[in-house]
């Protein structure tokens, strides 16, 4: 380094001598000192002691040089924040590194350190720390005072394992241990309540940690391991992860909790040992990204994987139902038994006006059930959650005073018209069955306000629809559809909510702009080019915008 640089606070610059008509307030030298040196990228083999002539500095940058060590002065730098000696030759720190109070960001990363200073814990300031790519050992147990650090990152190591103080650090958000050689993680890890990127890719670990306290974890990385056993216990905390990178461990099975992770977006599970998958995984609703390359899976073909995600995804749902648990013995009705566990539940039917029958995987409806009702008019009808493979015909029974019916989650493959006959009907759910069309006999159903057919098979958009004057609220997700009537939408005056989520939809129309009165109009998930992702952010009413903008004039 030139020596004058040292001195540039000290020395009056060459053009000031020969330019004596310099005023006081044009001389820049002695007004500021100097805060931020970048030497990097040269050859620089040391650094001179004189670096203390430059007290006002805050960044200091040497990265990419060939130094060897560090000059002891360095701990007068009081004003310092960022020291960045990454991409050098150092293999020992300075003691004197330690005194400085200010130091936020300290980047060692690519250098020859087999060890760090047992006293790194008193810089207290420091929010970011990158040792990777060196050849520690071990990690001082002083680490743990640093409790304002929130980055952390020591891949690229020979440490065999942390020490458990690491979950002092109550700020960590994120966590780099990748290419080590741990094979456990300490317990404690678990109550790092900031945590929200851990790394663990290409170590020895055999298992997952449990993390009870880390509910903010958005990515949890832990690849090329030794994982065989993926436990309920090790996922159903991690309520915020978004991204859960599994691939290349020897994991056979994958639990039915992984369904509590409602906001992953990202899984990868390639090169495992998986021979089954829970179909519910197909029901995770942000889930974008889905890799099970390098399993031997039964269940799935290997050209459905090649499809991609939204295929793979469709594919999961549809076997759901196929899935079901057999069904199951109903208990004994005794003399003690409470009314709400008897077979027909009178209380329900008398005060609630609910008649209900749900979650007993029952093929068909006692016909005890309608018999309860005959003098007592219900509301509200639920069968949902059965093995109903045709709507109960008694249904017509209630017609004079049911309006809401649910028979969601059974394996309906057509509607009735019993079910058409019920003209006081407000809500109607028939979520999760195997329907491909509807009736157009359900045009009876002039009060009908909300309709649920997500996770069905229709592939053309149920036409009978266009024709129900009252209906508010259109849910199709997770069907094939693959088009749909602008025309005839713009018609439904009080339609307010239409979900097409993950359909089939290639083409959206522009005239679909012209239904103003939609509020919610979701198309995510479905293969058409246009609108992009961007706009669909936007909400409904952009879309709609943008989709009139489109309409030839």
């Amino acid at each position: 380094v030139p020596p004058h640089v040292w001195r540039i606070n000290v020395d009056t610059p060459e053009e000031a001598q020969q330019n004596l008509s310099f005023g006081a307030a044009d001389r820049w030298w002695e007004q500021t000192d100097l805060t931020k040196l970048i030497l990097a990228s040269n050859k620089l083999q040391s650094l001179s002691e004189d670096v203390q002539l430059l007290p006002a500095l805050t960044v200091l940058d040497v990265h990419d040089n060939q130094l060897t060590s560090l000059p002891s002065a360095l701990g007068q730098l009081e004003n310092l924040q960022k020291l960045d000696v990454s991409h050098n030759k150092l293999q020992s720190l300075p003691e004197e590194l330690l005194q400085l109070p200010r130091l936020r960001s300290l980047l060692l990363q690519h250098n020859e350190l087999s060890h760090l200073p047992e006293g790194l814990g008193q810089l207290l300031s420091l929010e970011e720390l990158d040792v990777s790519n060196n050849h520690l050992t071990d990690i001082p147990t002083s680490f743990a005072l640093l409790v304002n650090l929130v980055r952390l990152n020591l891949a690229c190591n020979q440490l065999k394992d942390l020490p458990a103080d690491l979950s002092a650090m109550k700020s960590l958000r994120q966590l780099d241990c990748t290419k080590n050689y741990l094979e456990t993680v300490p317990s404690k890890l678990a109550t790092m309540a900031s945590l929200e990127q851990l790394y663990l890719r290409k170590n020895k670990l055999r298992s997952l940690p449990e993390f009870p306290s880390c509910k903010l974890l958005k990515e949890l990385h832990a690849g090329e391991n030794q994982i065989e056993i993926l436990n309920a216990e090790n996922l159903k905390h991690l309520n915020s992860l978004s991204v859960l990178e599994l691939r290349d461990n020897k994991i056979k099975s994958v639990p039915e909790e992984i369904t509590l992770l409602q906001k992953l977006e990202r899984l990868d599970l390639a090169n495992n040992d998986i021979s089954r998958l829970p179909y519910t995984l197909g029901n995770l609703p942000q889930l974008k990204f889905l890799a099970l390359e390098g399993n031997p899976l039964r269940t799935i073909r290997r050209d459905l994987l090649e499809k991609g995600t939204q295929e793979l995804l469709k594919y999961l749902r549809s076997k759901i139902q196929d899935d079901g648990p057999g069904p199951s013995e109903e208990p004994p009705v005794t003399a003690m038994t409470l009314p709400s566990q008897a077979r027909v539940n009178m209380h329900a039917i008398t005060s609630l006006k609910l008649l209900e029958y749900s979650e007993k995987q029952a093929a068909e409806i006692p016909e005890e059930m309608f018999d309860a009702v005959a003098t007592n008019p219900v509301a509200t009808v639920n069968f949902s959650k059965n093995q109903l493979k045709e709507v109960p015909p008694r249904i017509v029974e209630l017609k004079d005073s049911v309006c809401d019916v649910n028979l969601g989650f059974n394996k309906i493959s057509s509607i009735s018209l019993e079910l058409c006959r019920l003209h006081k009907l407000t809500h109607l759910d028939l979520r999760n069955n195997i329907l491909t069309s509807l009736p157009q006999e359900m045009e009876a159903l002039t009060r009908l306000q909300i309709i649920n057919l997500a996770f069905n098979r229709f592939k053309v958009f149920p036409s009978v629809l266009y024709h129900l004057p009252a209906l508010e609220t259109i849910l199709l997700s997770n069907n094939q559809v693959g088009s749909i009537d602008p025309v005839q939408l713009k018609g439904m005056d009080r339609l307010g909510t239409l979900d097409l989520q993950n359909n089939d939809l290639l083409h959206v129309p522009p005239e679909l702009g012209n239904c103003e009165n939609l509020r919610t109009l979701l198309l995510e998930g479905n293969p058409f080019r246009t609108p992009r992702a961007a706009i669909l952010a936007k909400g409904t009413a952009a879309v709609l915008e943008y989709l009139r903008s489109r309409i030839p004039t």
